[in-house]
């Protein structure tokens, strides 16, 4: 357990979207910031050092599953637990996700109690289960 709020990085294009999964994660303890897109994400990862991710998959410039890649081999980010937050939820991105080494695949719209649960869970723990 942390002695220190968990830091969790939102990102999403949709800034509506964006600012509800802040004020829920908020609103529950977490030390929040966000990314407006994929490589926005990839540039605030290091500075922000966050225990979760929670990543939309449709951004423009460069989609989350690019993003979850690249953090997935860099040595520095590869643990970073991450939430693939999408409106896809067809058994072929399921899998995709689960192929990239995502933690967690939440299709929108999602109930936000089920995200805090998660964020909770995997910031205790990548080793606890889902």
């Amino acid at each position: 357990m942390y002695c220190e709020a968990p830091r969790v990085l939102v990102v999403d294009d949709d800034a509506v979207i964006r600012q509800l999964v802040v004020v829920n994660l908020e609103l529950e303890g977490f030390e929040v910031y966000t990314a407006v897109d994929g490589f926005d994400c990839l540039e605030r990862v290091r500075a922000v050092a966050p225990h979760v991710i929670t990543l939309d998959v449709m951004m423009p410039h460069l989609d989350g599953w690019d993003v979850v890649a690249r953090l997935r081999e860099d040595p520095a980010t590869a643990d970073i637990a991450v939430i693939l937050l999408s409106a896809r939820a067809q058994a072929a991105d399921l899998r995709r996700g689960e192929r990239l080494g995502v933690d967690y695949y939440l299709t929108k719209p999602f109930d936000p109690d089920e995200l805090i649960g998660v964020v909770r869970r995997l910031a205790a723990g990548r080793d606890q289960p889902v």
